[in-house]
């Protein structure tokens, strides 16, 4: 069922779509590999081994969940069937910039900020 297109989308609102997508975004794999995707498309052996700590499995589910919510695209090339390129969409590319922009904020903020030594 779709929704109205005169109504905002609202974040805070429980029954809004787009706090499902926002969770999805958000959450630690998501936003690591939107972080990643948007400096070029990649393949799936390429993303996990800059995304450090993601499993085969998570990194799976998280192009699944990404590539559903309409952020990221998932194309197979003639010339390498069986390999395929992730890479952002439109809508995947406007909200990885702000994706990149908390990234950046965090690691800025690390000399000014207590966290438990590894």
């Amino acid at each position: 069922m779709s929704e109205p297109e005169d109504l905002p989308y609202d974040v805070f609102a429980k029954a809004c779509p787009s706090r499902r997508v926002f969770e999805h975004v958000t959450g630690k794999w998501g936003a690591l590999v939107l972080g990643r995707l948007t400096r070029e498309p990649q393949r799936f052996g390429e993303l996990r081994g800059q995304v450090d700590g993601i499993s085969d499995r998570l990194l799976t589910q998280t192009l699944r969940t990404l590539t559903d919510d309409g952020l990221v695209s998932r194309t197979v090339p003639s010339d390498a069937p069986g390999h395929p390129v992730y890479r952002l969409t439109d809508a995947g590319a406007d909200v990885a910039v702000s994706v990149r922009t908390l990234i950046s904020s965090v690691e800025n903020a690390m000399t000014r900020v207590s966290y438990p030594a590894p």
